[in-house]
């Protein structure tokens, strides 16, 4: 805590004016019209989606809206018509990032109980710079390779070496040109209206994860007459974009991965780890800065195993792979298992995902651009919740030198929207559950279901009846649960369980299996945790 303390003081000598926020605007300014050409479809190249039944092509959608005769933008996406006679319209889908590939999510309709989903064409999107659609975003395949510098910057000489990294990303980033420019959230939310019309649809249906919820929020406030029903699970706090989201995630992650902790203790005659939370800690920081000193397999250093158990403050699926992978590195050495977890999230040679991450996030607000600022942030939170406080800050350091222009966040106002379905378990990490209380507030005829003492991160389409079966009402005709006064949830249920691994005394308690849209998501998001 002195050094801590040193820094910040020293810092604070340094810094002089901080970078402010900047106030939100209501919308973009008005862009001209643009009417795009019906999409060609054809058939998918993904083997998930031809068993599946659907059909693919491309969206093409200006790069500029304010040219809308310029520079083209194609848009990958995929549809699934509807099966029953009824027929509710276009339900787009968004898994969240952003970054996050969505073009496969056309599928998340079979996992809606009750055939509530088979009304509506189910229509998946990688949205511009992502995954199929084109041009795809990339800037440096290698960022995230093995045996990288601490996360931690106890030195000056390490501090200077992420800021270097990072500093080398953004500027690996400014060889994609144009389309940096015109990546923000607010392009993405045209391009979902330009989607609505290339459909011939008056309104659409949207289904958003994380990120997802705040790309619903953006475009229901820009238009909002053009929206039927919606879902947001996991929802951002539109008052927070993007820095301080970031900064509450990282108190969050720490009191999440607590949690894992005492799983794992609580299921010691299983992992042998500890027998409280305290001593499973422990072992925790213990190993990682074991591998700080020397990685294991002479890849999976300090910050690789921070990046493995990440994971296990977003969902309880996976609690599991992560205790054998600990255990089987604490007890016999096995480092493949890690590298393995590792590659899951951090594909070699592929940082799609995470660049346009950084390219939404940098573009839709100004970052502070001054290091102290984040310096003295960092190490305040990191004080309190050393878990994840810095690999965040280097995951998102890129943004304090990003080269393309800043936007200001769209002011979110869903007083115009006819109803919308809020979702959030009660300790989500990745976006607290005050902000689904906000977006509640800022959307007055909205509902919201609340799992009061769960962790999991946008589980909804998970396997809890008491969510699931509430989702699919709402579908199929429009009911939400009661809303009540006061600052609090509509309805409460119970959240996704913790699984009870095999070998334990059971408990009664359910395992926690990835049901059919769950599994749908995670393969959505399997390389980018975050929003």
């Amino acid at each position: 805590m002195k050094k801590i303390v040193a820094v910040l003081a020293a810092a604070a000598v340094a810094a002089g004016a901080m970078a402010a926020a900047p106030a939100a605007t209501a919308a973009p300014a008005r862009t001209p019209d643009f009417t795009p050409a019906p999409i060609s479809w054809g058939e998918c190249t993904s083997a998930s989606l031809k068993n599946a039944g659907a059909e693919c092509g491309f969206l093409v959608v200006p790069m500029d809206y304010a040219k809308p005769a310029g520079a083209k933008v194609q848009v990958a996406v995929s549809r699934i018509k509807h099966k029953a006679a009824q027929y509710q319209g276009i339900m787009l889908v968004n898994p969240g990032g952003p970054g996050g590939s969505g073009l496969g999510l056309s599928r998340l309709g079979q996992a809606v109980p009750n055939h509530a989903g088979d009304s509506y064409d189910w229509i998946g999107f990688d949205p511009r710079g992502v995954g199929s659609s084109k041009p795809a975003v990339t800037c440096d395949g290698n960022y995230f390779g093995y045996d990288r510098t601490p996360y931690v910057p106890k030195t000056p000489q390490i501090e200077r070496a992420w800021l270097d990294k990072s500093q080398g990303y953004a500027k690996a980033c400014a060889k994609n040109g144009a389309i940096l420019d015109h990546i923000k959230t607010t392009d993405v939310a045209q391009d979902m209206d330009s989607l609505r019309k290339a459909l011939g649809e008056k309104q659409i249906n949207y289904y958003g994860f994380s990120y997802g919820t705040y790309l619903g929020q953006v475009y229901s406030t820009l238009f909002p007459g053009n929206v039927r029903r919606m879902v947001l699970d996991g929802n951002v706090d539109p008052r927070n974009v993007w820095y301080q989201a970031n900064l509450d995630q990282d108190v969050a992650f720490d009191r999440n991965i607590k949690i894992y902790f005492g799983w794992l203790a609580k299921y010691d005659s299983v992992y042998h780890l500890g027998k409280t939370a305290a001593a499973v800690e422990k072992l925790w920081y213990d190993q990682q800065k074991k591998l700080d000193r020397t990685p294991a397999g002479g890849v999976i250093g300090g910050d690789e195993w921070t990046d493995v158990f990440l994971q296990a403050g977003y969902y309880v699926f996976g609690w599991e792979d992560m205790a054998k992978a600990f255990d089987g590195w604490v007890h016999r050495g096995d480092w493949q298992t890690l590298k393995a977890l590792y590659d899951d999230s951090n594909p070699p040679g592929d940082d799609n995902g995470y660049a346009v991450y950084s390219a939404v996030q940098c573009s839709d607000v100004q970052w502070p651009t001054n290091w102290n600022r984040w310096r003295i942030d960092n190490w305040t939170t990191y004080s309190r919740a050393p878990f994840e406080t810095w690999g965040n800050a280097w995951f998102n350091a890129p943004c304090a030198n990003w080269p393309a222009k800043s936007g200001k966040p769209v002011h979110v106002d869903g007083s115009k929207v006819d109803g919308a379905l809020l979702i959030s378990e009660e300790l989500d990490a990745a976006t607290p559950y005050e902000g689904s209380l906000e977006v509640r507030k800022l959307f007055p005829k909205s509902s919201l279901i609340s799992a009061p003492g769960g962790t999991t991160h946008a589980g909804s389409l998970s396997g809890v009846a008491c969510v699931d079966d509430k989702v699919a009402d709402y579908l199929a005709t429009g009911n939400l649960p009661k809303r009540t006064p006061g600052n609090h949830s509509d309805a409460q249920c119970d959240p996704v369980p913790q699984p009870v691994p095999a070998g334990a005394a059971v408990g009664g308690q359910p395992k926690a299996d990835a049901q059919p849209g769950a599994q749908i998501k995670q393969d959505a998001l399997a390389r980018l945790l975050h929003f």
